[in-house]
């Protein structure tokens, strides 16, 4: 049941962009449209969210008819201080979403009161302890932009398809959606556009059942943890996994993130405050995580969870400094220039509380490959910090069809061995791509926790095994593939050849007695 609700969901949230889509096509190049739809959508949210608030304040204490939306501005100022201390931001009643809403097709400086909106609420935070969480959170919606339209009107008539799309989304209220309303609108929208724009959307997504396996594992066995940390953080699904898998409230000081890239830095933000989490409950940075990290006063985490770019260039030995910090320094070798994707690890890695699990999607190659990478990989494996690794299905991520891998990381294992799972065949087929079920999810993540082994399947290799492979840590070298092929018994084979042919022997010899009958006849 809760399968068919969460489809119902997915697809009438998709049927709403769809006609969004629809009504601005032409209008909009797709990229852009992308940031304007989750922008106003956010709009949306926080308009709703603040209203709601304030109006379950006023009906406890008696004022049953009470809606904010109904009040003057003036009244309103005098909640400001408050609600900016508690929610950390402020909106005026006339520059809520659903009063701009009512007036949207007849204003004709719809632009100049969005944009007035978008300020003051920015501008609300301000000199608060919330103001790092809202700044330049609107800019990648511009409503000035020509790529809206070329004139104030045609920008002003798409604003309003904009906003009426939007306001009838079945949005609901996101705490009781069975699905991630805007994780899945963003992943939606990428399907959408990332190969239109020529951008990879692999980058920008972690799909939503490959965030729900990486967390289940770096949670595994924990009720509650201190911190959840992604260095790679892109729009913060990978985050919110955790806050939805162990409850918000039991992630108890909070999340912290990092990107480099703005406009997905800014969707980060938007996404935390979509999902109720509290401005003083999360801690987004954006920066080149490997060069400038940003969290050095918040390590260790507990839970570190991550899918970091595939093999992107970064300094490496280039830069004199990075031999020497402490992050990378314990391998005696940096990451390959070309290739950033160990670094990343053993950023993770250095950042790991003793008692924490990182979970990291893996571009292939780094498990097998020679020079500096092999030297970390045996630095690791010497050291005892893999936990598991997992070869997942190919196709599995928008915008690429490498089958990747898992790293589990642990600082503190209760073994000398490492488990390598098989989960290739774990998938179903979902038009082009492949997707993981929930009993695929749950198949991994029981046999993670087991530890077990399962011919065909898994295999807990110890230290010498690891070594005597040379510290290749591909999935393949450890798990024997199935044989599928038919078994062939020889000598019921041969038995069947050696019946054919005496059938032929005598077909032959009555052939022969035939033709000798037609010759005498002559």
């Amino acid at each position: 049941m809760a399968d068919i609700r969460k489809e119902q969901e997915r697809d009438e949230l998709h049927r709403a962009i769809w006609a969004i889509a629809d009504e601005l096509r032409g209008s909009v190049d797709g990229w852009d449209f992308k940031s304007y739809v989750l922008g106003m959508m956010f709009y949306r949210y926080i308009s709703e969210n603040l209203t709601n608030y304030i109006n379950e304040g006023e009906i406890e204490a008696g004022e049953v008819d009470f809606d904010y939306a109904q009040l003057s501005d003036e009244d309103a100022e005098q909640a400001r201080e408050d609600l900016v201390k508690t929610k950390g931001f402020f909106i005026l009643p006339s520059e809520l979403f659903c009063n701009v809403r009512k007036k949207a097709a007849n204003d004709e400086n719809l632009n100049m009161t969005l944009e007035a909106a978008f300020n003051h609420i920015e501008e609300s935070a301000k000199g608060s302890e919330s103001e790092d969480n809202f700044a330049g959170l609107f800019d990648d919606i511009d409503v000035n932009s020509n790529k809206l339209g070329a004139t104030v009107a045609k920008r002003n008539a798409n604003l309003v398809k904009l906003i009426e799309g939007v306001a009838n989304m079945g949005l609901g209220n996101y705490k009781d959606n069975s699905i991630d309303a805007f994780g899945d609108a963003y992943e939606y929208l990428m399907s959408m556009y990332a190969s239109n724009a020529g951008k990879s959307g692999g980058e920008f997504f972690t799909p939503q059942e490959v965030s729900e396996l990486l967390t289940r594992m770096a949670v595994a066995g924990k009720t509650e943890v201190n911190k959840v940390y992604d260095p790679a953080c892109g729009s913060g699904s990978l985050l919110l996994k955790a806050a939805k898998i162990l409850g918000k409230e039991n992630v108890r000081q909070g999340f912290y993130g990092q990107e480099i890239n703005l406009t997905t830095y800014n969707l980060c933000r938007i996404n935390m405050f979509l999902h109720d989490i509290d401005f003083d409950k999360f801690d987004i940075a954006h920066e080149d995580t490997l060069l400038y990290p940003q969290h050095w006063d918040d390590e260790p985490f507990e839970v570190i969870v991550s899918n970091p770019p595939y093999s992107i260039k970064w300094e490496g030995d280039d830069n004199p400094v990075l031999i020497n910090d402490p992050r990378f320094s314990p391998a005696g070798v940096l990451a390959p220039k070309s290739k950033a994707d160990l670094a990343f690890i053993m950023h993770s890695l250095a950042w790991l509380a003793t008692n924490g699990t990182a979970a990291i999607v893996c571009f292939p190659g780094i498990m097998y490959r020679g020079g500096a990478e092999k030297k970390i990989r045996q630095y690791l494996i010497d050291n005892n910090f893999i936990d598991c690794i997992i070869q997942l299905p190919s196709n599995l991520f928008f915008g690429t069809s490498i089958a990747t891998c898992i790293m589990v990381l642990k600082r503190s294992k209760s073994d000398n061995k490492t488990l390598f799972i098989d989960a290739s065949g774990e998938f179903v087929k979902v038009t082009n791509n492949n997707r993981l079920t929930e009993e695929n999810i749950a198949h991994i993540v029981d046999e993670f926790v087991s530890r077990n082994g399962t011919q065909h399947f898994s295999h807990l290799a110890n230290y010498d095994e690891i070594k005597a492979q040379d510290y290749n840590l591909s999935v393949s070298t450890y798990v024997e593939q199935e044989d599928t092929r038919e078994v062939i018994d020889i000598v019921k084979l041969n038995a069947e050849i050696e019946e054919i042919v005496a059938r032929e022997q005598i077909l032959r010899e009555e052939i022969a007695k035939i033709i000798a009958e037609i010759e005498v006849a002559q």
